[in-house]
């Protein structure tokens, strides 16, 4: 029997999007336009709308539907800006079904340019400063910091002072290859 994928969709934005308080219906629409299922290998289509990460490539991972949906929802994204999705496949086909002009790098790719909106799919334990260099003023980044089992989705603006950051919720999101918790010494 083949999976519904279209019901699939309706499903995961009523169970896991909307009753986790994305109100955005842009958003909402946006989720509903982008076949998720397309994102990850044809063996873990079954899973692209359930309640968890999904892995795409090796050691990397799609956020579980609701905290992606949240984050964006956090980060404010307009149609006409620019954004960097940062190991973020489905945020940035997300992003570009709202109308922004997406600019997508995997992992450790270099990061240039000005960017309104910068968001990663992949926990880190600490922000990159080349993540935060790369917002524009007004600029938000979004993306999981993490040092133990659970994180903190958190949004990053710059400001005319520089840039300031606030938690928005709790997530497990996986850690982005090389973006872990660096070894401390001990004897």
């Amino acid at each position: 029997m083949a999976t519904d994928f279209a019901a699939a969709r309706e499903n995961m934005i009523q169970s896991q999007v909307r009753t986790a308080d994305v109100t955005n219906l842009d958003i909402q629409d946006a989720l509903r336009a982008v076949a998720r299922e397309s994102l990850v290998p044809a063996a873990k289509a079954h899973a692209a709308y359930a309640d968890t990460e999904v892995e795409y490539a090796p050691g990397l991972w799609l956020m579980r539907p609701r905290d992606i949906a949240k984050l964006l929802q956090a980060l404010e994204p307009k149609a006409g800006e620019t954004a960097l999705a940062i190991a973020a496949p489905y945020a940035a086909a997300v992003l570009e079904a709202m109308g922004l002009k997406v600019t997508a790098i995997e992992g450790e790719g270099a990061v240039s340019g000005q960017y309104d909106l910068v968001v990663s799919e992949g926990a880190v334990s600490t922000v990159p400063a080349a993540w935060t260099d790369a917002l524009k003023l007004h600029g938000r980044l979004g993306v999981v910091e993490r040092a133990g089992p659970v994180g903190r989705a958190s949004v990053h603006v710059r400001s005319e002072d520089g840039v300031g950051g606030r938690s928005v919720f709790d997530s497990a999101a996986p850690m982005l290859p090389g973006f872990g918790p660096k070894p401390a010494f001990a004897f």
